[in-house]
């Protein structure tokens, strides 16, 4: 089975910005006077901005309205993004190597701001002919919505697509969707054991999805 179309995730596959969210979700919660848990970023892995803004509120104590809330998060990432797009080593020459041989699409967990953001630093965003964010669809990751909505947009079968994802909601969420999943652990949150065996394959970073292994997948 040749893929109609591959679905990267961004962070963790394309930016090395997992552990940045959970900073500045980190920051907001000190500052607001709630209370972390160490937990909080495994629990909050793949949720869409709605429901990560409501579990800081709900769980950790942040005493604010939820677009308030999820305005400050954005507002730290942007400004990180600006000041440094922290983009994984062979980002570019995989998505560029792909683009060559199959439409792409972003499905992600991240706002929507912050993918048009990434889109515009990145210097190949022109690559992905769609991008949905998990606040476009009803649910967030390990649901296969977001996944599911990006199949559509690219007129693809999910079960003829390609997902490359880093987490274990994400492997599940692609999974899910009926996509054949590519794993790229996040060595800052490792996936489970139990979500890699859902993976067809798995590798140590992007720069090693090369078309030849998404052709031997088939």
């Amino acid at each position: 089975m040749t893929p109609e179309a591959i679905v990267f995730d961004l962070d963790g596959v394309l930016l090395d910005s997992e552990q940045l969210w959970d900073e500045a979700k980190h920051a907001l919660v000190t500052e607001a006077g709630g209370t972390w848990r160490e937990e909080a970023p495994e629990v909050m892995m793949g949720m869409s901005s709605p429901e990560w803004s409501a579990y800081l509120r709900d769980d950790l104590g942040v005493r604010r309205e939820l677009d308030e809330i999820n305005r400050d998060v954005v507002r730290r990432m942007e400004d990180g993004y600006r000041r440094e797009l922290p983009l994984l080593p062979g980002a570019e020459a995989a998505v560029r190597a792909l683009e060559a041989s199959w439409p792409l699409g972003l499905a992600s967990s991240a706002n929507r701001e912050l993918i048009d953001l990434f889109l515009e630093l990145s210097g190949f965003g022109d690559a992905f002919r769609v991008t949905v964010s998990s606040e476009e669809v009803a649910r967030g990751k390990p649901s296969p919505d977001v996944y599911l909505r990006a199949a559509e947009l690219l007129g693809a079968d999910p079960a003829r697509c390609l997902a490359i994802e880093d987490s274990s909601n994400g492997i599940r969420a692609g999974r899910a969707a009926g996509m054949t999943v590519i794993a790229v652990p996040n060595p800052h949150y490792p996936p489970a054991q139990d979500a890699l065996d859902l993976a067809a394959a798995t590798v140590t970073g992007v720069a090693e999805v090369t078309p030849a292994l998404v052709e031997s997948l088939g």
